[in-house]
């Protein structure tokens, strides 16, 4: 199953840019990263048995154990790809939020868009790797 972040804004080259490549380049999945406008632009097309995620201050909060599982369970299901949707400043439109598969949260606070992006990098890192059984996760 391919992971597809699909995020509004401009990372740049920043030290925010140089943490999303690190964990990128540990993900073991086929993995893809899209940058969209903060304003305009075309989302690209969801393919056929796809999931959509949105990272949204009013989605369900997981544990990464959980979020793991999930990834697990939509890659044995067929699922080919999972998209991530980062929002721009303003979040998203009530009409994304219904046609998605599922809103997570990173807590309450609102995050800033390439934080959450590195975080969003961060987890599927680690998810992929709770899944594989390698030592980077440990749980209390």
């Amino acid at each position: 199953m391919r992971l597809h972040i699909i995020a509004r804004g401009k990372i740049g080259r920043s030290p925010e840019a140089e943490l999303v490549d690190r964990y990128i380049k540990r993900i073991g999945w086929p993995f893809k990263q899209t940058e969209l406008p903060d304003v305009g632009g075309t989302l690209p097309e969801a393919p056929p048995l796809s999931r959509t995620v949105l990272l949204d201050e009013r989605g369900k909060q997981l544990t990464s154990e959980e979020f793991a599982e999930l990834l697990g369970k939509w890659r044995d299901l067929g699922v080919r790809e999972t998209r991530f949707l980062i929002g721009a400043a303003d979040g998203h439109g009530d009409l994304a939020r219904s046609e998605a598969d599922l809103l997570i949260a990173f807590g309450a606070m609102t995050w800033p868009h390439i934080m959450a992006r590195a975080m969003l990098a961060e987890q599927l890192w680690r998810a992929t790797s709770i899944l594989a059984g390698h030592p980077y996760h440990r749980s209390g």
